[in-house]
């Protein structure tokens, strides 16, 4: 075996091992994105017409621009303000549907931006909410699509939205950690669960929008 056959094997054999570490890291970085993004990832995955590849790098791109994000703590006084704003909107959902979806929409940009999230530009703020609450992001999308479309949407999808959205309004405000507080402080006194300064009424039934 000459000289030259054999530098073209080793080449060739580099060439292969080189493929396949970036093949392999490729595939983890997928399962990564996936694991991290959840529902997230399989939407821009559709948005991208089924292009795993080109999905991967515009979430990654997410990561890289985002991840090191660090979200600011509300003040009790701004979480009980936010609250109660979003129990007003749910109560004007029986009779303006349409103007309680653009206060969750609103609502939700501000609550985000409080929290540090880039304020003022939807796209922006929406992509960094991704990396960091994938699994409720998709509510704010839809609330803000129904919010600005010209298109006269029907009631249970207005109602859906608002749904939908309240989950990542849950996530920011720390409704969840809020509402044991307030459970374990109340001592069984329920009256201040619905006065409009203590617990929020989150139920929001389909007998609700249908009240309109």
């Amino acid at each position: 075996m000459t000289t030259g056959v054999i530098i073209a094997l080793i080449v060739i054999v580099a060439a292969v091992v080189v493929v396949a570490v970036v093949l392999a890291r490729r595939g983890t970085g997928g399962r990564d994105l996936k694991r991290r993004f959840g529902p997230e990832y399989d939407r821009t995955v559709a948005r991208h017409d089924g292009d795993s590849q080109a999905a991967e790098r515009e979430l990654a791109e997410r990561v890289d621009k985002h991840g090191s994000l660090r979200e600011r703590d509300l003040e009790p006084a701004q979480r009980q303000q936010y609250e109660a704003r979003w129990a007003a909107a749910q109560e004007r959902f029986v009779e303006s549907p349409r103007e309680a979806v653009s206060e969750a929409d609103r609502l939700l940009a501000e609550v985000a931006g409080a929290r540090g999230f880039p304020d003022g530009q939807y796209e922006e703020q929406l992509a960094a909410l991704s990396v960091h609450h994938a699994h409720q992001v998709h509510g704010y999308r839809r609330v803000h699509r129904v919010a600005h479309t010209d298109a006269q949407g029907g009631t249970e999808e207005m109602r859906e939205a608002m749904v939908e959205a309240r989950a990542l309004f849950e996530e920011l405000v720390g409704a969840g950690g809020r509402r044991r507080e307030l459970a374990e402080s109340s001592s069984g006194d329920r009256s201040a669960r619905h006065d409009g300064h203590g617990h929020m009424p989150w139920a929001f039934t389909r007998r609700q929008a249908k009240g309109s």
